[in-house]
């Protein structure tokens, strides 16, 4: 055991998650993982000269089971003078009400109570109990995803006004479990870890499983692998900020690129320059893949004078002779005109998507939906936002501005044209699709599906 807790200071030294008073508080669900990283902290938190505390958030997915879950983890922390913050956030309503994945929906609601947690117990650093098995599990998802990026989960990064940390990143699971019956640190299991319905759950118990029959240290060999993709990452990406520097306009919407200097760039600083520009332009929140980047990248060394891609949210890359520019598309955007919307009729509508009025009893897969009241007011009015406009939330007393509320959901400012706004025939709004919805849906008999463009 005591390889183990000089592992986890060796990384948290080399990583420099902390500093003489800094105040700690942990994400603590109650389950193995995080109750040992609580005890593990608050033993050595005069050695490390900082303040440990506990945050834990009910999702109210589990009933009286996960109520237990919070009285068990404020019990501990009572019994050890550990400053404690519980707080329940019903994330089955905030998954109906946004039309949103339980799985993103408890994350939205976890993530926003921890920030609530370190502000009400004066902390700078909120610590999770992530480990070697959920790094190899994340980097194996992001590789067979096709995504930007396969370095994993970063062992540290900003979060709130402080910074999030993850000091379990260095050990297995299998050594979490040896320190928790060697020094009987009590904790409580969440069912739902076992259901392979979850996709992270089919990674852990079948591929992960099966990589570490092959090779017991498998997890700790990808986390390996991520750590250097991570420190090369870091690096290639600031060279390539350099080498963008003189050929590069940055706007607040737009980029443009002198292509014929790029070219020279070595194409590792190639890809990183386009995904710097990606994730200026979309803001961190548009997905986008590397076969985006390589489609990119062709079109930049074609030989084809000019030429243009569409990306996903109305981004356009445009070549023209020696110039690239990356832009929102001006010209496409939407009209002002209203489109109607009775029963069983389906419409397209540009820049939004299509959306149907249906008798149907379950939203198909994929889609998002919105139950009218039986009184609802018909045909329903499908429009863009207009100045002026207002939403009753639910669970809101009042009504909301529009424009505040793209701005709270912190929609970026190009985005904001494109999303269609559902009223009913009297103009009183009852959904902004993939945003929020209103105190208006009800259990009636009529559907209303969207599935975005």
């Amino acid at each position: 055991m005591h390889f183990f807790e000089e592992s986890i200071k060796r990384f948290i030294e080399k990583k420099e998650m902390l500093k003489e008073e800094d105040h700690v508080a942990v994400a603590v669900s109650g389950g193995i993982d995080s109750m040992v990283l609580l005890s593990f902290l608050h033993k050595h938190q005069k050695q490390l000269g900082i303040t440990v505390s506990a945050i834990h958030v009910d999702h109210m997915l589990r009933g009286a089971e996960s109520y237990e879950d919070l009285r068990f983890v404020k019990s501990f922390c009572h019994e050890r003078s550990i400053p404690f913050f519980g707080r329940q956030a019903d994330a089955g309503r905030e998954a109906s009400e946004n039309g949103i994945g339980i799985q993103f929906a408890a994350r939205k609601v976890r993530y926003a109570l921890f920030k609530e947690g370190m502000d009400a117990l004066g902390a700078n650093k909120l610590a999770t109990a992530h480990h070697a098995d959920d790094q190899a599990e994340t980097v194996l998802m992001q590789l067979s995803r096709g995504g930007h990026t396969h370095s994993g989960i970063p062992a540290v990064r900003s979060f709130a006004f402080g910074m999030l940390i993850r000091p379990f990143l260095c050990v297995e699971k299998e050594e979490i479990a040896a320190y928790a019956a060697k020094y009987s640190i009590p904790y409580r299991e969440d069912p739902s870890n076992q259901k392979i319905t979850y996709t992270r759950n089919r990674y852990r118990h079948q591929l992960l499983s099966f990589l570490k029959n092959e090779n017991p240290k498998a997890a700790m060999h990808i986390g390996y692998f991520a750590q250097d993709q991570q420190e090369d990452e870091f690096f290639l990406q600031e060279m390539a900020r350099e080498k963008m520097e003189k050929m590069t306009i940055w706007k607040q919407e737009s980029v443009s690129l002198q292509i014929e200097p790029f070219r020279e760039v070595p194409l590792p600083l190639q890809r990183r320059a386009i995904h710097l520009i990606l994730n200026y332009l979309y803001h961190g929140k548009t997905a986008f893949s590397f076969l985006h980047i390589h489609h990119i990248l062709q079109l930049l060394q074609s030989a084809a004078p000019s030429g243009k891609l569409n990306l996903p949210s109305r981004l356009s890359v445009r070549k023209l002779n020696e110039q690239c520019v990356f832009a929102y598309e001006a010209d496409d955007r939407p009209g002002n005109e209203t489109d109607f919307l009775h029963v069983r009729d389906q419409l397209y509508r540009k820049s939004a998507g299509t959306f149907k009025l249906t008798e149907a009893s379950e939203c198909p897969h994929g889609a998002e939906c919105f139950r009218l009241k039986s009184d609802t007011p018909l045909p329903l009015c499908i429009r863009m936002r207009r100045d002026g406009d207002r939403i009753q939330l639910k669970g809101m007393s009042g009504s909301k501005k529009l424009a505040r509320l793209l701005i709270d959901e912190k929609i970026p400012l190009a985005y904001r044209d494109y999303i269609p706004v559902v009223t009913d025939a009297n103009g009183t709004i009852l959904w902004i699709p993939g945003i929020r919805k209103s105190v208006h849906e009800g259990d009636g008999p009529l559907l209303l599906i969207y599935e975005k463009e």
